[in-house]
């Protein structure tokens, strides 16, 4: 298929890349803006001093067909690595020691990350009826109500710390765990859905983000971004800063930027968006002044990210799981560590071992107020204690990100209904990114297609 529509797609993160290279495999005329001297948005790898680090999200989901179909598409067979094993294993901490996440019945009952009372709590669940609370109600509410408070306590706040760096008292159930909110709705219940819900994954194709293998790349996520941008070509511009998007009197856009010292105008039949809420904000406010407003609402909390190397050897904790996560009542300075070079190759040799710990996001955004290095020092020392380490790292490293994950909160939805409903009265412009459907890898790149789909099938 050939199409002579022009498609403008702002921001080279893995929604605007993935989206541009399925137009483009369709006969699309895309060009993609990138304001930075880099692709990937959040999608940051680095070497330094020897060491492999990802900045931003370490790895993915295989939750989509479509991630494979890139992979093969790409010639990314030999760079493509599934996690480690032991990265099965996932700790949580609880009065100092290290309990490992239970993922079957009978490790459930064994366990003593929760008490006896809890485990029976848990049993109860499928006679819980539902919410009358519909769209409005946090996953901390969905959750005690279903499971009970210490579930919530040290599964869910740990759990969504790790994710979306929020609190479950402020994320909508609806909209950060629409699936978790649909088997309710749909089956009655989490443990009966759960069961009744394989059947429709099955026939869809697609897999629980449970049940989902890890994924990265030996040379880190970066892989993917560039192979993609390569792939375009000189259909991706770096160094591209947008400035302005106007409708033209035929009905297209004209979208203005600046590429070095120079203004350039491209005429599209169709603009995506990819960058954060806030920039969109910047950029398509003067279209709607209600459409401003929702996209500042958006939240995105700061988080600073540290990697700690240190040698194997000195490292006390077994080295057999993922990380750990840190339930907000332990009252520590950071929200868990994951244990980098044990998941994926490629991150240091085998006498070494890199951690990755994350520092605020939604529970402790004010830790921006403290000098940085104290703040580091802090969460090392704690981190130490709880890995049995007894000597100094032999590699920091840091990157802070101001604004780092959108948050779906209470309210989230309406939203999403605004946005839908501003695509509609905008015809031509569309809103993606990782504040729409879903913030992981898997949940950008199973949108892409989405997305990809509606500009097809525009009029």
């Amino acid at each position: 298929m050939v199409s002579n529509k022009k498609i403008v797609v702002i921001g080279a993160g893995i929604s605007g890349l993935t989206t541009a290279y399925l137009l483009h495999k369709d006969g699309y005329d895309v060009i993609v803006l990138e304001q930075k001297d880099k692709v990937g948005g959040s999608i940051e790898t680095i070497s330094e001093s020897g060491f492999l680090f990802d900045r931003g999200p370490n790895s993915g989901l295989e939750t989509t067909p479509l991630i494979q179909q890139l992979v093969k598409e790409l010639n990314l067979e030999d760079q493509f690595v599934y996690a480690n094993k032991k990265g099965d294993k996932r700790y949580i901490l609880r009065n100092e020691q290290l309990h490992a996440l239970p993922m079957s019945p009978p490790t459930f009952f064994k366990t003593k990350l929760f008490s006896g009372k809890a485990k029976l709590r848990l049993l109860a669940e499928p006679f819980i009826g539902k919410s009358k609370d519909g769209y409005y109600q946090s996953i901390a509410e969905f959750v005690s109500r279903r499971l009970g408070k210490e579930f919530l306590d040290y599964a869910i706040n740990p759990f969504v710390a790790g994710v979306y760096a929020g609190r479950p008292e402020e994320l909508s159930v609806k909209s950060a765990f629409p699936k978790l909110y649909a088997l309710e709705e749909d089956y009655g219940g989490i443990i009966l859905g759960s069961v009744r819900s394989i059947r429709k994954r099955k026939k869809s194709k697609e897999v629980s983000k449970q049940s989902a293998k890890m994924f990265s790349f030996k040379d880190g996520m970066k892989v993917l971004p560039e192979a993609i941008t390569e792939s375009l070509g000189n259909r991706v511009s770096t160094g591209a800063e947008v400035f302005s998007i106007r409708k033209t009197a035929e009905g297209n856009y004209g979208v203005t930027y600046r590429d070095g010292k120079q203004t350039l105008t491209l005429l599209a039949n169709a603009v995506l968006s990819t960058v954060p809420a806030y920039k969109a904000a910047e950029l398509f406010g003067h279209f709607d002044e209600k459409l401003i407003n929702h996209l500042n609402e958006i939240y995105y909390p700061p988080v600073l990210v540290v990697y700690l190397v240190y040698e194997r050897s000195a490292v006390g904790q077994p080295l057999d799981g993922f990380g750990f996560l840190i339930p907000e009542k332990e009252e520590k300075s950071f929200l868990g560590a994951i244990w980098s070079s044990v998941i994926f190759p490629n991150r240091t040799d085998e006498t070494k071992a890199a951690f990755t710990l994350f520092i605020g996001g939604s529970r402790d955004a004010g830790f921006v107020d403290d000098v940085e290095q104290l703040v580091i020092d802090r969460a090392r020392r704690e981190f130490e204690i709880i890995m049995n380490i007894k000597s100094e790292p032999i590699a920091v490293s840091k990157r802070f990100w101001p604004k780092a994950i959108p948050q779906y909160n209470l309210g989230y939805v309406e939203h999403e209904n605004f946005f839908d409903h501003f695509e509609k009265d905008n015809k031509g412009i569309f809103l993606g990114g990782n504040y729409r459907g879903g913030i992981s890898i898997g949940d950008c790149i199973k949108n892409a297609e989405v997305v990809a789909n509606k500009i097809k099938n525009l009029q």
